[in-house]
């Protein structure tokens, strides 16, 4: 369900930074916005955080001090706010692909969060025309389509 809170289980470790530790997830979140607050449930504490998801790797910094004691490698609970990151493909896409004879069921997951993040940050319709443009040229034929 879009924009329900969530919870999830999530392992990760501890790393030092200049800013302050930063506690790296073993496995990068799928599915979520790229940028999130929330809290984690770790070792009996709750500790908000800024939740960063870069290309393969989620990322927490905590806004508070860490409490002392905390194991270097975790289990933890992440409790985000947001819901999952809509993936539908927007109609203008899916009508542009389809004109041209080209198969958007061929992106796998990382290339479509891609396509759909860089068509979204469009910032005039202009912009937005040429990056389907972008997008549909970069995909391949649908099978049985001539090139």
């Amino acid at each position: 369900m879009l924009n329900a809170p969530r919870s999830l289980p999530v392992r990760g470790h501890t790393v030092p930074a200049a800013t302050g530790p930063f506690l790296v997830l073993e496995s990068r979140l799928e599915g979520h916005d790229t940028f999130l607050t929330g809290s984690l449930d770790l070792d009996g504490h709750d500790i908000p955080v800024r939740i960063t998801t870069l290309d393969d790797s989620t990322t927490l910094q905590p806004t508070q001090p860490l409490p002392d004691g905390l194991p270097v490698n975790w289990t933890a609970t992440l409790h985000m706010r947001h819901g999952q990151r809509p993936r539908d493909i927007p109609d203008d896409l899916r009508s542009a692909a389809q004109a041209t004879g080209r198969d958007l069921d061929a992106l796998d997951d990382a290339e479509l969060r891609y396509a759909l993040t860089f068509l979204g940050e469009a910032t005039t319709p202009a912009i937005r025309t040429d990056r389907l443009a972008a997008i549909v040229t970069g995909l391949p034929a649908l099978q049985g389509d001539p090139e």
